[in-house]
């Protein structure tokens, strides 16, 4: 009998993207025969798992999971939304989001090396891919480790927040969660913006101010107030709250006596760029004919 070398199995998987035990399954029936075991796997998975990684993954989901003082949030993405709603799916991000905050992995690589349960998480999401047909990829993830607080809100799975604040009160940690849902800031403070975003909108803003026709001085003092608008508009602590608009976050803060470390946001998608054409849907309805 030919003796199935991890090499092996690594050059079927590359080729094929079929989850590793498939590959050394096929290879073994195939008696070492690359060629023969890569026919074995297109037969059983319709060679779906392949034309899957190939294609944009815009949908999905957010998962969080916290405890104690460390928290996670990951996205995981699909096809369509369909599939975002698929038992195996969720148990999927689920298990990726916890073993986020259990190894604390430097990437995306490492995090898919990691074992859940009796096979890796990439394992699991090669087998989902063959099983479902569509491309699903782990995205992003975070994680913090604090000495305050976390707290954490998820919007239809489409938009997750993690916060690490000081002082205030669990409700407070859940309001300003909400509130970076709803209003979607850049940074917690002004000063944190980064230099060319602001070096764009000032140049925006003075094209904009210059067709006024009014004095150099006037549209100097028009730019810098736009400039001073987008930057409460974008940083956290000078955006009306959205539960009270007549006082600032940084307001509501400091009458509860908090702060804010930092936050992650995640909305599903987010600067992915999708195909022009035919959605999913109708390529599959392409195929079947």
């Amino acid at each position: 009998m030919v003796a199935i070398t991890a090499a092996m199995v690594k050059e079927l998987r590359e080729k094929t993207d079929a989850p590793m035990m498939e590959c050394k399954k096929a290879l073994s029936e195939a008696e070492g025969d690359l060629g023969r075991a890569e026919e074995l796997l297109r037969v059983k998975l319709g060679n779906r798992a392949t034309k899957a990684a190939s294609r944009v993954a815009a949908e999905g989901i957010v998962a969080v999971h916290i405890k104690g003082n460390a928290g996670a949030l990951l996205e995981l993405n699909c096809e369509t939304d369909f599939v975002a709603k698929n038992e195996e799916f969720l148990a999927l991000a689920k298990s990726a989001v916890e073993a986020v905050l259990a190894h604390d992995p430097k990437d995306v690589d490492e995090l898919m090396a990691l074992q859940s349960g009796q096979a890796s998480l990439d394992d699991t999401r090669r087998a989902l891919i063959g099983k479902i047909g569509e491309n699903i990829a782990v995205r992003r993830f975070v994680r913090y480790q604090t000495e305050g607080h976390l707290a954490s809100y998820v919007h239809s799975h489409k938009i997750g927040v993690l916060v690490d604040y000081s002082g205030g009160t669990e409700q407070v940690g859940r309001d300003l969660a909400m509130h970076i849902a709803a209003a979607k800031p850049l940074c917690v403070s002004r000063e944190q913006v980064p230099a060319e975003k602001i070096d764009n909108e000032r140049k925006i803003f003075a094209a904009q101010a210059a067709e006024s026709g009014k004095p150099a001085e006037i549209v100097a003092k028009m730019v810098e107030g736009q400039v001073n608008k987008y930057l409460a508009t974008v940083a956290l602590l000078g955006q009306p709250f959205v539960k009270n608009l007549d006082e600032t976050v940084e307001k509501m803060l400091k009458a509860h006596n908090a702060t804010v470390k930092a936050f992650a946001l995640y909305v599903v998608g987010e600067g992915i760029e999708r195909p022009a054409g035919d959605d999913f849907a109708t390529e599959v309805a392409k195929l079947s004919r």
